[in-house]
């Protein structure tokens, strides 16, 4: 078995449990949060998330996936302090959250830019694996980026292609927000191949928006795991939908090649709190353990494919 490092330290990837596979815990612009969102309560925000953690973990399961990046808000001493009053274990990740260009700290460094040196992303991205993030002693372990309904932009392209040059290097296994509607998933595979990146160890995020069974399963056919990873965003894609997608693509035989999640968080700044949780009430950390499941197992999907997706398939992502 592998070892994976969590926010407190690294175990045994046997030791995962049950894994959801793409959860935040914050979302959130800190630099739009220092300017501008005055009623910012830093104790209050970090109390809630231990409370809906904690419920988490009473629910029985084991370990989160962050993919929280740059882009994204990533601040890992408020997720050291979560981490420290929970029993469940944290699993962060490096990588650049775009859907079009790249921050301005990398336009003019890299190869064949301005400052032509080797490619910045990749030595950060391997730093934050292999040493730790800013000074915190947290190691990533796994890395991220996205391609969007914008496709391969200049910028997402080239983060992609230093996420693929990372994984081949340091083994690290890859997590793609894609849109299965535009297919990006298979550009995102193509391009991870080209960098030497090892497909069996890449989720393809948010193809449970998808009902293109044809699509998922040639994702899965090459060997990715499919990200069933936004039940309760119902207003993308309606819940019986998800599950029904879920259970037949388990009775055609790729229980192995899925991995379940919410994509939820305690805390996004994308929307206002109250309309979010009005518009959609299931979006939250207790709706695969509370709902999903026993829908699934209403439609004869079976406790071992159910452990499948939720144990071996993560154990096996980082192994």
């Amino acid at each position: 078995m592998a070892t994976v490092h969590t926010v407190t330290g690294p175990i045994d990837s046997a030791d995962l449990g049950k894994v959801l596979v793409h959860e935040h815990i914050f979302i959130v612009g800190e630099e739009f949060r220092q300017n501008y969102q005055d009623d910012w309560d830093e104790d209050e925000k970090v109390a809630e998330a231990v409370t809906a953690l904690t419920e988490l973990e009473q629910l029985g399961i084991d370990t989160i996936l962050d993919p929280t990046v740059l882009g994204l808000g990533r601040y890992i001493p408020r997720i050291q302090r979560i981490a420290e009053q929970v029993e469940l274990n944290i699993v962060v990740a490096t990588g650049l959250y775009t859907y079009n260009d790249i921050p301005f700290q990398f336009h003019y460094a890299g190869p064949g830019l301005l400052f032509d040196v080797p490619e910045p992303l990749v030595t950060l991205f391997t730093k934050d694996l292999t040493e730790g993030i800013a000074d915190t002693g947290v190691r990533a372990a796994f890395l991220k980026c996205a391609i969007e309904e914008q496709g391969l932009t200049p910028g997402v392209e080239r983060v992609m292609r230093a996420v693929g040059r990372t994984s081949a290097e340091t083994g690290a296994p890859i997590t793609v927000h894609t849109n299965p509607h535009t297919q990006s998933g298979l550009v995102a595979q193509k391009i991870l191949a080209e960098e030497g990146a090892d497909l069996t160890k890449v989720v393809i995020g948010h193809s449970g928006d998808s009902v293109d069974l044809d699509y998922l399963m040639k994702l899965a056919d090459a060997g990715s795991i499919l990200g069933m990873d936004r039940f309760g965003l119902d207003l993308l894609l309606p819940f019986e939908n998800r599950v029904d997608t879920v259970a037949e693509l388990c009775r055609r035989g790729y229980a192995d090649r899925m991995a379940l999640a919410h994509d939820a968080s305690c805390f996004i700044d994308w929307f206002d709190h109250d309309a979010k949780v009005a518009a959609l009430p299931k979006w939250n950390y207790r709706h695969i353990s509370e709902d999903v499941l026993p829908a699934l197992r209403e439609r004869g999907v079976s406790d071992a494919d159910i452990t499948t997706m939720l144990v071996d398939v993560p154990r096996r992502y980082f192994d």
